[in-house]
Formats: C-alpha cells, structure tokens, sequence
C-alpha cells in the first residue's frame, strides 16, 4: 500500500509532532487519498468502489439541487441553516432584536452557540423528537437538536449570569448534567435519545477543557468557548482568515474534550482512528462540522475567511449514506447492513475516510450538471444544497424510516 510517510512515526519523528500533523483537513483529505487509491486497485478490505454509479450519482444530486435551490443560490453548509424554519431564522430574530454591546460581543455569543450547538448534533436516532412551544414546530434528527438546543441557550441554559442568557460559560458547561439535558430536549421513555449521558459528558468536558487553557479562552468576563474568537482574530491577516487555520485551532484547542479517543504522544486526536494495516485515519467530523459554522460569525464580524475548500467534505451518515444507496460503495459482505457497529470499527472508518476522497470526486461533476465554477459553488455549498440533502432523501426512498443503509452504535459524540 502507499505510505503516508510524512506523518508516519520514524526515528527523525517524534510522537507528539505524528500527532501534531494528523490535525489537519489536509492529514483527512490525503489519508482519504490514500485508502481510496486502495479501493481503486479494489483492495481496500471491507468495501468494493463502483466508480461507474459516480456520474448517475451527481446526476441525482444536482437534481436534488435544482429543487431545493432553483436559483442556486444556496448557503454554506452550516449550523445556522438548521435554526431556518418556513423561513423563519429563529437565531437571527434573537440576536437581531438584542443591544449588542459590539460586533465583537455577537460574535463571541454565535461562537458560543455554534460550538455548544454543533457538539449536541450527533445522531438522535429514530425515535426522538422535539416539540417547541414558542413556535408548534415539531422536528427530529438534526435540526430538532439544533433547535432544542438554539432554546436552551436563549433561555440561559448555558450562562453562569442570569442578567446574560446568551452565552456559554465554563462554569456553566462544567456542572450541566444529562437529567437537565434530557428536560430540556424532552427526553423520555416514549421520546428516547441516543447518547443523551455521553452528550452531557461532552459539554463537561468542554467546560473543563475551556477553564484549564485560559490563554485559549479566557475573555474579561470570564473563560467561554467564545474566546476562540478574539484567538482568531489575532490571527487574521490583511483581514483575511484561511478556514483550515480555523479547523486547527478546534483540533488543538478543543482536543481534549473527547472522550475514549486515541492519544499519539500525550496529544488528543480526536476524531481519528486507528485501523490495523493502515495506520491512523484522521475525520474530524463535527470540528469541521464547527469550523463551516463558525465562518459566518467571524465575517459577519468583518473578517473575510478564504481558502474553505481547504476543508473537506464531513464523513457522516448522510453522505456515505448517499454513497452506499446509489450504488457508489458496496460491502463485500452484505450481511454487514444487518449487524450495528462501532465508530471505532475498521469497517466504520475505512467506510468515513471514503466519503471524503468520494465528496471531492462527485463535486465537479455536480458543478459540471449545474453549470458552475468551483469559485462560485464551493465544496460547502455541494454539501448544503446536493449531497447532504440527497443522502436524505435516498434514503427516505429506500427506508420507511428514513434512517441510514448503515447501523452504527450512537454515543453522541460522533455523528
């Protein structure tokens, strides 16, 4: 097989800087390479590429475009998509309608809401639901996390100030338990969700993490994850902020917050696994999931961020869904639909890493179906407008219960 090695660990290469160089969108995006090169050679355990069914593929994606953004005007790919409803954006009535202090001072809340908002986004399963008295709206799966948890920031859920509801302290973060969480998504017998401890351990974690690096952090009225904020912006240059600067400072800062995860050298990585015969395969799914969302705060603020393709397509159900319904990916034992895996699973990891290398194959062809440069529909807007939509809406077709070809055990930290 083809080595990667630049991060491999040799003698000239100490632990911690392997570590150091598997978090990156471009360590996900050559790793994907990598494992698909196998694939191509049809040698990659597990899974068969059907590199035929790509084109009928984009095909079915531009097409789930063309309905859902007939202008093609379409956003990025991001959590504030998820708090638009018939129209309604839910968070930009909130913080339209509030004195801010400065451009800065909202910026720092939306980090705080984003960052709090997407860690709670891994998959809720089939049966939960969230039902939302200011509005009758009644959602599931993504967007009813995004909303329930949109509520409980508005409402101070996350604030160590009453006098300031809109915020997320370490404090705060710190003593928020799964009993508060479940209330406040309306968890019960009839309305279960998956990962609900493993959710509520993250925000602690996140608390933790954020209190013990205040040199990340810590702002004047206290250590929030807002403060990843005012870090970036000492970074921006010529006012300019490429996006994977923005993915690095998620990996490193917000490294420690996962739990059960592999360390290199004493250093978290996160969203990264090891699989035996190909080394560590790094996805960072929600940190890129974060780093898109986190683009719109920073230039509402006035910084313009460049270089998004930098960052990759996400490895989540939806888009290797997309792969596996259409035909794209195939598992050389079908039983395998049956049985429910791990995240940690080779099976599972070979299978997310694929996405990456695919979503970076079937995005020119989708501009091509479409008419556009790769300037004007960047990879985010490929994923908000067609493939992410499409993996939904194949599998609607194929399931009764719209779920995933591929059962995978939730903690609530990964999907």
């Amino acid at each position: 097989m083809i080595s990667l090695a630049w991060w491999a660990v040799t003698s000239k290469t100490s632990d911690r800087d392997a570590a150091r160089a598997l978090l990156s969108a471009g360590a996900v995006r050559a790793r994907a390479n990598e494992i698909c090169a196998l694939a191509e050679a049809d040698k990659l355990e597990y899974w068969r590429l059907n590199a035929d069914a790509l084109p009928a593929c984009a095909d079915f994606v531009a097409e789930i475009v063309r309905t859902n953004y007939p202008s093609l005007a379409i956003p990025f790919h991001a959590r504030w998509r998820h708090f638009v409803f018939n129209g309604r954006d839910l968070w930009a009535e909130t913080a339209n309608n509030t004195a801010w202090i400065s451009a800065d001072a909202r910026a720092r809340a939306e980090f705080d809401l984003a960052i709090t908002s997407v860690l709670l986004d891994a998959g809720a399963g089939a049966a939960w639901r969230y039902r939302d008295d200011l509005t009758d709206i009644e959602v599931a799966r993504s967007e009813g996390l995004a909303l329930a948890s949109l509520r409980l920031f508005e409402w101070g859920g996350f604030s160590a100030d009453p006098r300031d509801p809109l915020r997320a302290d370490a404090e705060a973060l710190a003593r928020f338990d799964a009993q508060s969480l479940g209330d406040a998504f309306q968890v019960s017998e009839r309305n279960p969700l998956a990962g609900l401890d493993g959710r509520a351990r993250l925000l602690n974690r996140l608390g933790h993490t954020v209190d013990a690096h205040p040199h990340l952090f810590a702002l004047a009225d206290g250590p929030r994850p807002g403060g990843l904020y005012d870090l970036l912006r000492a970074r921006v240059s010529n006012n300019e902020l490429p996006a994977p600067v923005i993915l690095e400072a998620l990996l490193t800062g917000l490294g420690p917050i996962w739990e059960n995860r592999p360390s290199l050298g004493g250093v978290p990585l996160g969203d990264c696994w090891d699989v035996p015969g190909l080394g560590f395969v790094p996805l960072h799914k929600l940190s890129q999931w974060l780093a898109y969302s986190l683009i719109e705060p920073l230039e509402r603020a006035g910084v313009r961020v460049t270089d998004i393709d930098g960052l990759t397509g996400l490895a989540e159900y939806r888009n290797g869904g997309l792969f596996i319904d259409a035909g794209v990916l195939e598992l050389r034992d079908a039983a395998a639909l049956a049985r429910v895996h791990d995240v940690s699973d080779p099976l599972v990891v070979t299978w997310r890493s694929m996405i990456v290398a695919l979503l970076d194959r079937i995005a020119p062809l989708v501009r091509e179906r479409l008419g556009v440069t790769a300037d004007a529909f960047p990879l985010a807007r490929v994923l908000e407008g067609g493939t992410w939509a499409a993996g939904r809406a194949i599998a609607k077709r194929k399931r009764a219960d719209g779920g995933p070809p591929l059962l995978i055990h939730s903690d609530g930290t990964v999907f």
